[in-house]
């Protein structure tokens, strides 16, 4: 049986006097699209950086398709492909140049760095900017880039920290076309989003954490079946007063000019058994419209459970700013070397 793409147990990382991740445990398996999901300072950053050896673990495991990110920290960084969500590039090199120099960093011989470099390039869309330094390129460019960078080394997992952050909506479904290909070819995907669509429309699962733990990992589908739906129902004679109803799972029933509005988890079930009911009590249903609850709204209230009663850690933008001292800005660059 092949090993997940990603499998972490007990995962703790702790800083002097921030804990990141609390017992974070974890597994995507081959050929998913996963997504990752939390507030800022939940310890996604911190998870992917345990994840590419740019910060040691303090406790627990981790491995990368049953590699073990400490031990064989060669083979696990060679499979994966980051982009980060930081620029950290070399600027003062066309950016073909720079992908050779990444793949090189995997040894990749020159020729099919070359190669790979040039793939990546058409593959993101800015192959006729090959010789263009970076600091040139436009914003989504860059962005392009990023990717391109994460891909030059043809990486069985893709880690994608925000990838459409800042980004046009043009773009954005662009840079989704390309990844979803990527998917369906046998990439295995994590992504980070604060984009709540952009989990609901890509990931075949997603993981909520927060303040270093998991709070939950379902389907985007499962997870907005625990929300309430809103039904909205016409009636023929809407009355002055909204009539009772009888059904599990209804939480509100009231009347806005005219039209009855029932909140309800797993409303699309309950419509038929609505609609019977308000028949037998002399209601003739006109229209229906169902509005589901979003991800992002079943996101929020988890987040809020899971929070509830206990005080914030500081910001992961602080913890990682911290595991970064001493490094440099673009430590993430060269970490293929930097062991």
């Amino acid at each position: 049986m092949a090993p997940p793409a990603i499998h972490t147990r007990d995962l703790v990382k702790e800083y002097a006097d921030v804990t990141a991740l609390r017992g974070l445990s974890l597994t995507v398996e081959q050929g998913e699209f996963f997504g990752l999901l939390g507030p800022n300072g939940a310890g996604k950053t911190t998870f992917i950086n345990v994840l590419v050896g740019l910060v040691r673990k303090t406790a627990g495991e981790a491995t990368v398709f049953g590699h073990d990110v400490e031990r064989d920290y060669r083979e696990a960084r060679d499979a994966i492909g980051l982009a980060p969500q930081e620029f950290n590039v070399d600027r003062f090199f066309p950016i073909r140049e720079v992908l050779e120099h990444k793949a090189g960093y995997h040894g990749i011989p020159a020729a099919e760095a070359r190669r790979r470099a040039d793939e990546a390039l058409k593959t993101v869309g800015i192959y006729d900017k090959r010789d263009t330094r970076f600091d040139w390129l436009s914003g989504g460019m860059k962005r392009r880039f990023m990717l391109a960078r994460a891909l030059v080394s043809d990486p069985d997992l893709l880690i994608l920290d925000e990838p459409t952050a800042g980004v046009d909506v043009q773009l954005r479904h662009d840079l989704w076309e390309i990844i979803n290909r990527m998917n369906d070819a046998g990439t295995t995907i994590l992504l980070t989003t604060h984009y709540i669509e952009e989990a609901e429309r890509l990931c075949d699962r997603v993981a909520i954490v927060d303040e270093g733990r998991k709070v939950e990992v379902a389907s985007p589908g499962d997870l907005m079946d625990r929300g309430t739906d809103t039904i909205t129902l016409g009636l023929r004679n809407p009355p002055a007063t909204p009539p009772e109803v009888n059904l599990g799972g209804v939480t509100d029933v009231s009347l806005t000019d005219g039209r009855l509005l029932v909140t309800a988890a797993r409303g699309s079930a309950l419509v038929p058994d609505l609609i019977r009911e308000l028949d037998e009590r002399g209601f003739e249903v006109t229209d229906v419209d169902i509005e589901r609850a979003s991800l992002e709204e079943v996101f929020v209230d988890m987040t809020r459970s899971e929070r509830a009663g206990g005080r914030r850690d500081e910001s992961e933008d602080g913890e990682v700013g911290r595991a970064a001292a001493g490094t440099g800005g673009d430590a993430g660059t060269d970490v293929e070397v930097s062991r």
